[in-house]
């Protein structure tokens, strides 16, 4: 009898390794472009939508700084007006849509080439998640060296309801020119961008139910990844809900163009907000001077009702409904949501899981859901000039504040899901699921 050894030759394993390496590095570079690139096309619609495109040779500049903002990055902004004037501006926020399409194009393509595998080792995936991170972050290095541009400040002398300080010093300011513009700041926005990808990354293999998981991690997929897919359906059915009423506003009321623009730039941002003010949560906020948010007007009325009051305005379900009392509805919107996102992921489920450890498991991942979400959703944006020290900052500027209360949001969501975990898995009880016999007919 012949034995066949079924081992490569020992000459053969160094080049089928390094095949390996080479094919992972160009899987990574493809789903680093694709993410990239759909950030790139969004932000550009979006901004192109707003009016960016007539910007005095900085659209694409303000291009890459949107893109590195809804990368997690850090833009600065600076002002410029001579030895005349003294300028403050600030800007955190990000562009959500940006981010959330830059997020699921490249999880879909860091897990697209793992969807045949039976198992994933842990060096292997490693190695992919190495690899989708050192591009990244030099293609974010590479946008942080674009993202910088100073833009002239127009100040009219004379118009009816002017500043009288702009009718002084108007022509003195002319005379020198005050600009404003943006820098990265580079150290804050590698940082957060490591955070980022390693966030969508993980996210990525938590919510994917095909994807194989390396041997160690097998044990979490029945608890961690129904509720994990579940949250994410959550938090895109609030989305497709804002875009579906966004579409419809742009064709019934009027300004398409604006419309248009929140949509590409800052739909999350809202959508968001609404989930979390309707289990309860608060925000709270100030717009006060010409700027403001592209924002529902009941949004705005609310941030704007302490006039110049110091206090910031509390964001919540009755401030809302004092401006409209169809705001009301966020309540049972997000109650019926929520039950769905339950009974999806007890569904998901194996049959043996307890209803205690799907209310256990609902709640904790809508906790988790929350404490990254809320936060992204912060704005604080200002910019202020004051003329000769006559003056604040604010006497020529603008403030818009808008801080969610992060813990009691979270704390209401834990609440929430346990809730609401518990009944999606009580109805979940009719269904047949994984794991489950059927009952065989008596002979």
């Amino acid at each position: 009898m012949v034995r066949v050894s079924s081992r490569l030759p020992t000459s053969t394993r160094p080049a089928a390794s390094n095949g390996l390496v080479a094919r992972i590095a160009v899987q990574a570079l493809a789903a680093v472009v694709a993410g990239y690139l759909a950030m790139a096309v969004t932000a550009g619609l979006g901004l192109w939508a707003a009016g960016a495109a007539d910007l005095p040779g900085g659209f694409t500049a303000v291009l890459a700084a949107v893109v590195v903002m809804a990368a997690g990055g850090k833009v600065e902004l600076s002002g410029d007006a001579g030895s005349l004037a003294g300028t403050h501006a600030e800007l955190t926020a990000m562009p959500l849509t940006v981010t959330l399409v830059g997020a699921l194009v490249t999880g879909f393509c860091f897990l697209r080439p793992l969807r045949h595998h039976a198992v994933a080792g842990t060096r292997e995936l490693l190695v992919r998640a190495a690899s989708v991170v050192v591009l990244w972050l030099a293609g974010l290095l590479g946008l942080s060296a674009l993202a910088r541009h100073d833009f002239p400040i127009t100040i009219g002398v004379g118009d009816e309801g002017q500043n009288p300080l702009t009718d002084l010093f108007g022509e003195l300011l002319d005379a020198v020119n005050p600009t404003v513009g943006f820098r990265t700041d580079v150290g804050p926005t590698l940082f957060y961008g490591l955070l980022w990808i390693l966030g969508v990354l993980a996210v990525a293999l938590l919510v994917s139910r095909r994807t194989p998981l390396p041997p160690r991690l097998v044990r979490y997929h029945e608890p961690v990844r129904p509720a994990a897919f579940a949250m994410l359906l959550l938090l895109l059915a609030y989305v497709a809900v804002g875009l579906v009423i966004g579409i419809v506003v742009a064709a019934t009321k009027g300004h398409a163009a604006e419309t248009l623009a929140v949509l590409l730039l800052g739909l999350p941002n809202v959508s968001w907000l609404a989930l979390g003010v309707g289990i309860g949560g608060s925000w709270q906020g100030k717009v006060e001077g010409p700027f403001g948010l592209p924002m529902p007007q009941v949004l705005d009325g609310v941030l704007r009702g302490g006039g110049d009051s110091p206090d910031l305005s509390t964001v919540d379900l009755s401030s809302l409904a004092e401006q409209d009392a169809r705001a009301w509805w966020l309540l049972p919107i997000a109650a019926v949501l929520l039950l769905a996102a339950a009974f999806l992921a007890a569904v998901r489920s194996p049959a043996r899981v307890r209803l205690w450890q799907h209310s256990l498991h609902l709640g904790i991942a809508f906790a988790l859901t929350m404490l990254v979400v809320t936060p992204l959703t912060l704005v604080e944006a200002r910019f202020g000039l004051s003329i000769l020290g006559i003056g604040d900052l604010d006497s020529l500027g603008g403030e818009v504040v808008l801080r969610p209360d992060v813990w009691k949001t979270v704390g209401l969501a834990l609440l929430w899901g346990l809730v609401l975990g518990f009944l999606g898995g009580l109805l979940a009880t009719r269904v047949h699921r994984k794991g489950e016999v059927a009952a065989q007919p008596p002979k």
